[in-house]
């Protein structure tokens, strides 16, 4: 079984910070499990570790898409694994690092999340139903056939909507159930799989400085010129936090400090949301920051413990 290791978490905690840490460590390269960081200039508002910053550590799935281009689940789990390959095949171990648990899960579960062919028209007949009547509506269709999941997923992640409507037509089942039954699922690496949390105050004081930074960097006028390319909230790549919100503003919708609020506001309820997937996670080992005194010994250990590296 080829080693594997995860690091996850919510939002601000310190993911990236702490992977090239260890990665220097462990002789290790990353991966971004961000379903936005892979977007080419979108920087600011994804929070990417400038290249300078990165500690001459490898990088997969960063920069990779133009953001015209649609990203989903079954591209990552493709992308991803030809990446750990490549690691492998240098002699090093891959980390994947990100805070959307899905694209984990896909992996370290061998998950296969590709639709049928006659699931392509029905993903895009409900992209022109969200284009047509709003999000609004498609969450309605979703709560009728799949309450769990509808209460789960907000009306505006379009992505994790239409794959939960896609799979309740293919099977006549809802992916509420496909999600514990994954849960079951046994993985074919030897891995570990750690989870970074904090005091949630600190997390939520970390998410508010880290969008008046992004303000400050210029997110606005990151978001204005991916705008002046063609670019609207139609694209996938503009319903990440923050793209869409500062549209609003740019088209009139909203005022800089409007946007600024709900960006703050959703990003706190997304890393609550993200700690919850987490904390449903079976394999997940929880690794508090602000109780760590050597928070790399304390992953490097458990890593020798798990065979993974070499004490």
């Amino acid at each position: 079984m080829k080693p594997l290791v995860i690091i996850a978490g919510p939002t601000a905690v310190g993911k990236s910070e702490t992977a090239i840490k260890l990665a220097q460590k462990i002789n290790g390269s990353i991966i971004s499990a961000d379903s936005m960081q892979v977007y080419k200039g979108m920087d600011i508002g994804t929070a990417k570790v400038p290249l300078s910053e990165r500690g001459g550590i490898d990088h997969y799935l960063i920069d990779v898409l133009d953001p015209a281009e649609d990203f989903n689940i079954v591209m990552f789990k493709e992308m991803a694994e030809a990446a750990m390959n490549e690691i492998w095949d240098k002699g090093r171990i891959p980390i994947i690092v990100g805070g959307t648990g899905f694209y984990i899960q896909s992996v370290l579960y061998d998950i296969d999340f590709t639709p049928a062919e006659e699931m392509i028209s029905y993903r895009n007949e409900l992209s022109d139903l969200i284009r047509v009547n709003g999000r609004q509506y498609v969450h309605d269709m979703l709560r009728m056939v799949d309450p769990v999941s509808a209460k789960k997923i907000h009306p505006n992640d379009s992505r994790r909507m239409i794959r939960a409507l896609e799979y309740h037509k293919q099977t006549g089942m809802p992916i509420s159930g496909h999600n514990l039954e994954s849960m079951n699922r046994s993985s074919p690496y030897r891995f570990c799989y750690f989870v970074l949390n904090d005091d949630r105050q600190k997390i939520y004081d970390r998410i508010n400085k880290r969008v008046d930074k992004m303000i400050a960097q210029g997110l606005v006028d990151e978001v204005k010129h991916l705008m002046d390319k063609g670019l609207d909230k139609n694209n996938v790549s503009m319903h990440g936090l923050g793209y869409k919100e500062i549209i609003d503003h740019l088209e009139g919708n909203l005022s800089l400090e409007e946007a600024v609020y709900i960006i703050k506001r959703d990003t706190r309820h997304f890393a609550k949301r993200q700690l919850t997937w987490f904390k449903r996670e079976k394999d997940a080992l929880f690794v508090n920051i602000s109780e760590e005194t050597d928070i790399i010994k304390t992953m490097t250990d458990r890593l020798e413990a798990k065979g993974i590296i070499n004490g």
